[in-house]
């Protein structure tokens, strides 16, 4: 059974303060989260009774020792956003989650939004600093000193699916897909072996195949069950394995071809046709070949390149895509994933303007020619970090996006009105239109629940369907209720 496409991501964003006596991230992203003032929710708070990071896809609840809990023993700060997502510290980070989305482009645009929520909350936290200090805001996933942070992706994925068809899919489509979502990186981290440039960020920091840690140990598929839905029907694919992206493009196709694959194996199509002998070693060496041509062994005893890979999934995707299933987004994206494939195939540099880890080498490359600097200079790495700076007068793809120089896929004012309106077609709606109109009548929310403050007590209402609760199903219960119609609605609707 294929269900409906549902994505979401999850970005930690680094951050420093310049001209600080010490470096404080915790207490520096709790500034920031605190100083966005998008709405006056601050009596709302999120909802931990729906979580639990603890239970394991392969059929058990892991010892609480063995993952870093990421929520219950972290006193974070936590915003629940009127576009349906959620913006609160994690650990040391600031970290955005993008509402739930049933498209490609939808996601890219609230993905895109949330980097405008941290600029806003940027320039807002900085107003209480002395005045020589400013706060800096990466979208990258290492700050060079041992320590890497994610960009998690999310995907809705049918529970009859059994997870080994999940591992057999996903693992040579994981490690070969960076050469399309790759950030690029100065240098290796973690003991890998030394290089000049790399495609990834992340592909130092996985050491195992399969695994429910994301902090130690990263496995390149995380098992972690909590779908954040109706459990019987739903699984949540937690995807930790990708960099974060500046590059609209680059987004877009990391979560489009995603979605197109994870279709596949729920169609059962997929098994074990592309299952590779050293995943771990394969995942470094195709982020070190920037020729893309380098033939990794399958464990079939073929041996293929990653853009060769990733021919044979788009040829199956377009075998089995059903004509229903090739919206004009799909269609778009099959399109693209193809003109990649084939310019990477051709001359990788071509894709300066498209591909992150390539807009980047690019940027470097002008810069050690001009100057004649060596890769090791400390000078190369920093422009590394300045690529990811969200600073739009300080960020070099920034500068290079406001001078024409990348393909964008949205326009300004679309991801402008994402910060403030939730997707119409997702429970998102729901979320957020009842956050913007009825915020304080809310004692709390997740992904799954919103609990009312109700006449007599609390009135919990749950939202187990990510595809229900949309404009379509609930926007004219919304616009013509108070809060107390609209509970005592859905409760004599669900009995």
């Amino acid at each position: 059974m294929s269900v409906p496409t549902i994505i979401g991501t999850e970005t930690e964003f680094g951050i420093s303060v310049k001209n600080a006596r010490e470096q404080d991230p915790i207490a520096a992203s709790t500034l920031v989260v605190n100083a966005y003032k998008s709405r006056n929710l601050t009596s709302v708070s999120w909802d931990y009774g729906q979580e639990s990071p603890l239970m394991d896809a392969r059929g058990y609840i892991a010892e609480t020792d063995t993952i870093q809990n990421d929520e219950s023993n972290n006193n974070v700060i936590n915003d629940i956003l009127i576009n349906g997502g959620r913006y609160y510290v994690d650990h040391a980070h600031p970290e955005y989650c993008t509402p739930e989305c049933t498209n490609a482009r939808d996601l890219v645009k609230y993905e895109k939004a949330g980097e405008l929520i941290l600029e806003l909350s940027r320039l807002s936290a900085e107003e209480l600093l002395l005045d020589n200090q400013e706060i800096i805001i990466y979208k990258n996933n290492t700050d060079y000193k041992g320590h890497s942070y994610g960009s998690h992706e999310n995907y809705l994925m049918s529970r009859e699916v059994p997870f080994s068809d999940i591992v057999d899919g996903l693992i040579p489509f994981f490690v070969t897909r960076q050469i399309i979502t790759g950030s690029g990186k100065v240098g290796a981290e973690n003991g890998a072996d030394e290089t000049e440039y790399q495609i990834s960020q992340r592909a130092d920091f996985f050491e195992k195949e399969v695994g429910l840690s994301t902090m130690v140990e990263r496995p390149l598929i995380n098992t972690r069950d909590e779908p954040h839905a109706d459990s019987k029907e739903y699984r949540r694919l937690h995807v930790i394995v990708g960099d974060s992206n500046m590059s609209e493009f680059s987004i877009y196709l990391k979560v489009g071809i995603t979605s197109i694959v994870l279709q596949l194996i729920e169609k059962r199509i997929i098994g074990k046709k592309f299952c590779l002998q050293n995943p771990i070693a394969a995942i470094k060496t195709i982020s070190r070949d920037l020729s893309c041509n380098e033939k990794i062994e399958l464990q079939d005893g073929r041996k293929l390149s990653a853009i060769e890979i990733l021919q044979e999934y788009l040829s199956l995707a377009h075998q089995h895509l059903t004509q229903e299933e090739r919206t004009p987004i799909v269609e778009d994206i099959l399109n693209k994933w193809d003109f990649v494939l084939q310019s990477l195939k051709t001359d990788p540099l071509s894709m300066g303007q498209y591909l992150d880890w390539v807009i980047k080498k690019k940027l470097i490359d002008a810069y050690v020619e001009r100057h004649g600097f060596d890769w090791t200079d400390a000078r190369i790495r920093m422009l590394d970090l300045q690529y990811h700076d969200t600073r739009p007068e300080k960020g070099l793809y920034a500068r290079l996006q406001k001078n024409g120089h990348v393909k964008r896929i949205l326009t300004h004012e679309e991801i402008v009105n994402a910060i403030s309106h939730p997707p119409m077609d997702t429970r998102a709606y729901f979320r957020g239109t009842c956050l913007r109109k009825f915020g304080s009548d809310i004692h709390s929310a997740s992904w799954n629940s919103i609990i009312f403050n109700g006449p007599t007590g609390f009135d919990k209402i749950m939202m187990e369907r990510p595809h229900f609760g949309t404009h379509e199903i609930v926007g004219e219960l919304l616009n013509n209720s108070t809060v107390v119609e609209l509970v005592n609605k859905i409760k004599a609707d669900c009995n």
